[in-house]
């Protein structure tokens, strides 16, 4: 409806009663310092408070994002209200008579409030209704199941406005329109009526159910959570999303929860009505329920508004049940947790019990003790990816090694990684420290896609900087990497006889070929000759000349310098380094090819191929280990 203009004494009036200091502890946690009051701003994502209130002013700034403005100008731009919606619904909040400028008017305005205080109005009156209905003789049965199985009080029962939906169906539909008078376009759009699919009329969205009041922060009843008393299905049935109410951005009993939050520091978030009813019966007064949707920002930022320390507690069933919810309740916060912007724990009670049935059997002080010792969300989800799995079965090694890089992988906070890499290493060593720094380089492997080494700390030889020396910047570098330990070698054998024969026993060994083509045509004519003792180098240029071959790219191979010459005589253990040198560029080839296709392949759905590849790239990591131990000298990283 169009709201005629307010008359100012109206909004002056408002703006003396309405403390900012009142209306702003309603959305964030204000600390008083000096004559001020400070917290974390709603209108930007921030760690340390900028934003401050005035109550000598009036006024609230935030030195973050510039905001700020007075009590109205606050709720306007948190809740995107029209200046006339604040206005009446803090007139309605502080009791304020509503003037406007045209006196005829004013009947009318105090008639026709805004749809959304029209909406309150008539969730309230429903509200009332069902609470009455509870303590009738047709709502026996569901009082009798609040008090014997909730084990709920009367204190209880009426702090959280339980009720009672009666059978029938039109019963609330007659109340309401009938008695009450309200439209019933109205009650429709509240949720509590929907239209007939054949015929004409209205029948009730909750019959013979026990009533729950879904309230928002400022404790107005926004919808109803109903829970059946009988076989029907679905056993709970929640209010349809409402001009009020988005299920993904309310979570229940935060008005009831928002002080406690604030003075423990912490969040708890249970699944269910009944889990938070009982915590805060109990004395566990931080509680809320996620109305059984995963987690959202919106829900997340509204918790954390009360909290400085950012501490969220994930209190689901631990059941397989329990355990998918929790994994679906983090939905949107799982980056803020992998990012450590959100301290988030999972807490799951023993024996499967949720929080009601736990807190029937122990006391407040025992569950207090259950959220001290809850894991940190990324621990859990590591005993969740090992939990009934045998690692020193094969499959089950590579499949729980595969999970724990799919999750270490979202760890962005450097010594975070490391240190959940080095726990997932002692994991997957089974308590045998040997094995220890092998599975945290395995993982660092597979986090980082390329074959990470360790610096030795032995001295580099001359022989080694000079001749494999990998700082060469000639692009690609494993060719440059390949073209000095071929070059190298094939030097070694054309100027040092007595390792001739050495050299072409290793090879041969190793089933390893000269990769570069023109390495690889000296090599074909050396085996041609290799009964040649004497004069090799000339009856090689001499074959290059007769064949018209190119010689420019092999000629350097067939002069030494007397430095190099003294290098080469006194280093006959390079042998061993440059054709392990030529052996890991091959390896790593065969690692990288065979570590892709692991990961391309889906283990649920090609299990065999799966492990082939796995065992593939497993045995070609621990070679290219044992060629580092051959070479002998530094390497930083293969490209």
């Amino acid at each position: 409806m169009q709201i005629p203009r307010l008359h100012p004494d109206t909004i002056e009036e408002i703006k003396h009663r309405a403390d900012i200091v009142d209306v702003v502890s309603e959305y964030v946690v204000l600390r008083k310092r000096g004559k001020d009051f400070v917290g974390l701003c709603p209108f930007h994502d921030e760690k340390s408070p900028s934003f401050t209130v005035s109550p000598n002013k009036q006024m609230y700034y935030c030195f973050g994002c510039q905001a700020g403005g007075n009590a109205i100008k606050f709720l306007m731009d948190l809740g995107k209200h029209s200046f006339a919606e604040v206005v009446l619904d803090l007139a309605r909040r502080y009791q304020v008579p509503v003037k406007t400028l045209e006196p005829e008017q004013r009947q009318e305005l105090q008639r026709q409030l805004s749809l959304r205080e029209q909406l309150y109005e008539v969730l309230a009156s429903t509200a009332q209704f069902y609470q009455h209905a509870l303590r009738q003789s047709q709502g026996q049965s569901a009082l009798k199941y609040l008090r014997s199985d909730r084990q709920f009080n009367e204190a209880t029962i009426q702090q959280f406005g339980l009720g009672y939906a009666p059978p029938g169906w039109e019963t609330l539909h007659r109340y309401l329109v009938e008695d009450k008078h309200y439209p019933v376009q109205l009650v429709e759009k509240a949720g509590l009526i929907k239209p007939r699919k054949e015929g004409s009329g209205y029948y009730d969205v909750f019959r013979d159910r026990l009533m729950i009041p879904i309230r928002d922060v400022q404790g107005r009843v926004i919808a109803f959570g109903g829970r059946t008393l009988t076989d029907e299905q679905p056993k709970y049935l929640n209010s349809p999303e409402t001009e009020l109410f988005n299920k993904g951005k309310t979570l229940f009993a935060l008005d009831q929860a928002k002080a406690g939050i604030s003075q423990l520091d912490q969040a708890v978030v249970v699944e269910g009505y009944f889990d938070a009813i009982a915590l805060h019966a109990a004395g566990i007064s931080n509680a809320v329920a996620s109305l059984g949707t995963a987690l959202s920002l919106e829900q997340v930022r509204l918790m954390l508004r009360y909290t400085d320390s950012k501490q969220l507690v994930l209190n689901f069933d631990a059941d397989k049940a329990g355990t998918n919810a929790a994994e679906r309740a983090i939905g949107e916060i799982a980056d803020l947790a992998y990012k450590g912007e959100v301290q988030l724990k999972i807490l799951n009670i023993p024996d499967g019990k949720d929080a009601d049935e736990y807190l029937r059997f122990h006391s407040r002080e025992d569950y207090e003790q259950l959220l001290i010792n809850a894991p940190l969300w990324i621990d859990w989800q590591i005993q969740q990816i090992i939990k009934d799995r045998n690692l020193k079965q094969a499959t089950d090694f590579q499949q729980v090694t595969q999970k724990f890089v799919t999750l270490l992988k979202r760890i962005t906070a450097i010594e975070t990684r490391k240190h959940y890499v080095s726990h997932c290493a002692q994991i997957l060593s089974l308590n045998d420290a040997r094995l220890v720094q092998l599975r945290e380089e395995n993982l660092e492997t597979l986090l980082n896609g390329n074959l990470t080494v360790e610096r030795h700390k032995k001295p580099i030889t001359n022989d080694v900087k000079n001749y494999l020396s990998l700082q060469s910047p000639a692009p690609p570098p494993d060719r440059s990497l390949l073209e000095q330990a071929e070059s190298f070698l094939l030097q070694i054998y054309l100027h040092c006889a007595e390792q001739r024969q050495a050299i072409i026993t290793t090879l041969e060994a190793r089933d390893l070929e000269f990769s570069l083509s023109h390495h690889r045509s000296l090599w074909r004519y050396i085996l041609e000759l290799v009964d040649e003792t004497t004069d090799l180098i000339s009856r090689l240029q001499d074959r290059y000349l007769e064949l018209g071959d190119d010689i420019t790219l092999i000629a350097h191979l067939f002069y030494l310098n007397e430095a190099r010459k003294k290098e080469i005589m006194r280093t006959p253990q390079v042998v061993q380094a440059a054709i392990a040198c030529m052996e890991r560029v091959l390896r790593e080839k065969r690692y990288r090819h065979f570590l892709e296709l692991w990961q391309e392949t889906d283990p649920d759905t090609e299990p065999d191929k799966w492990q082939s590849y796995y065992q593939a790239f497993y045995s070609e990591k621990l070679k290219l280990q044992e060629l580092d131990r051959e070479r002998q000298f530094s390497i930083t990283e293969l490209l």
